[in-house]
């Protein structure tokens, strides 16, 4: 017998594979595509290759897409010209094709909806005179590259986030997920290295989740009651791993409150690694305290399923993926948290979540880099 298989037995995935329901969103089991951007859609425009890359996914099992993140309509939104956006007449066609593709496959599927702010640079397409936008116009670094946000500007902004989830829902997805995570605009919001306003976007950590909540509540208004609002946040950022908007329970029940009273259904609760616990006192992770703190569902994701040298030099095996499983099984069994994300093991590997279901363990395609050249 392999003596992986001897340390690491397999765990029953059957928690995986139950439904999931809420408002007018029934998905078929716990496994969610986490939102991955691929840059292959011109100017903008997912194509075919697009619509048949998200559809293997649906048809080897995966219960929600969330697309790849998906600009709203405003000219710094993006850095990259390959970018998919939800408001061009010939994006909002590629995306219907991609949506019946999904759902035809027994899948289903919410776009993920994105302004960078302040990480785009000067210069960068497809608008090239736009420049990058933020709370107080400062980089994570603290350089000051623009003009802190007017008031005006901000409305128009938020109108722009309400449009692109009416789209969504026009179009026929199934909810929208709205990127609060990573450094990016809403989370520059939240961050008080990146938001030094004094009005009332800033000043309080309660404050700097003003323009989360008038987002939230905007899309709200403009999609009904029962269209589900996915919000996904973090406490890294891409340039510093280190970063908390949190350093307790309690600050971070305080900032969760206010998107809960907006309008959120589902916190999508990025982390790098699920496994880690986010505070001191407890083994929970963020999904974990966050369905605690709020009673909400909760979506946990961060190196699920991994296989080789991708995270903190783990060694390459099928050891190291069961024990991931293992453990991501038993929290989902105790309910810490109810859905699951997988990002790069299932960007390169459109069959992960039947080998999963069918013990297909040692069929897993490990992921390396190269997966990110192709649409696989």
């Amino acid at each position: 017998m392999n003596s992986n298989k001897q340390l690491h037995p397999y765990h029953s995935t059957s928690a995986l594979f139950t439904p999931f329901s809420i408002g007018n969103l029934t998905i078929k089991n716990r496994i969610v595509m986490a939102p991955m951007t691929r840059g292959f859609s011109p100017k903008g425009v997912p194509g075919s290759d697009v619509a048949a890359y998200y559809r293997r996914r649906a048809v080897n099992a995966v219960g929600l897409i969330v697309t790849e993140g998906t600009l709203i309509n405003h000219p710094a939104a993006g850095s990259s010209p390959n970018w998919p956006n939800l408001y061009s007449k010939d994006a909002l066609e590629g995306w219907s094709n991609v949506v019946g593709a999904v759902h035809e496959a027994g899948g289903r599927i919410i776009p993920q909806l994105w302004h960078v702010g302040m990480e785009r640079s000067i210069g960068d397409l497809p608008n090239p005179d736009a420049l990058p936008i933020g709370p107080s116009g400062l980089t994570q670094s603290g350089n000051k590259v623009s003009e802190p946000l007017s008031e005006s500007e901000i409305a128009k902004v938020i109108d722009a986030y309400a449009q692109a989830a009416s789209n969504a829902k026009q179009l026929g997805f199934d909810g929208i997920e709205l990127h609060g995570a990573h450094g990016y605009l809403i989370d520059q919001f939240f961050w008080e290295k990146t938001n030094r306003r004094t009005d009332r976007y800033g000043g309080s950590p309660i404050d700097r989740t003003r323009f989360a909540v008038e987002t939230i509540k905007a899309c709200r208004l403009a999609v009904g009651p029962d269209f589900p609002i996915v919000f996904r946040f973090s406490q890294w950022k891409s340039g510093d791993y280190t970063a908390k908007l949190a350093t307790t329970p309690e600050l971070l029940g305080k900032l969760l409150a206010p998107l809960v009273d907006a309008g959120v259904d589902i916190f999508h609760c990025s982390t790098r690694r699920f496994w880690e616990p986010e505070f001191d006192e407890s083994s929970l992770n963020l999904a974990g305290w966050t369905k605690k703190l709020t009673g909400k569902p909760t979506i946990t994701v961060g190196s699920v399923g991994l296989i080789g040298d991708v995270v903190n030099n783990l060694s390459t095996g099928t050891e190291v993926n069961e024990s991931s499983i293992n453990q991501l099984m038993e929290r989902l069994e105790k309910e810490e948290f109810d859905l699951v994300a997988v990002g790069r093991a299932l960007l390169v590997d459109p069959a992960w979540a039947t080998k999963i279901r069918d013990a297909q363990r040692n069929d897993l395609i490990p992921y390396t880099p190269d997966a990110l050249k192709t649409l696989v």
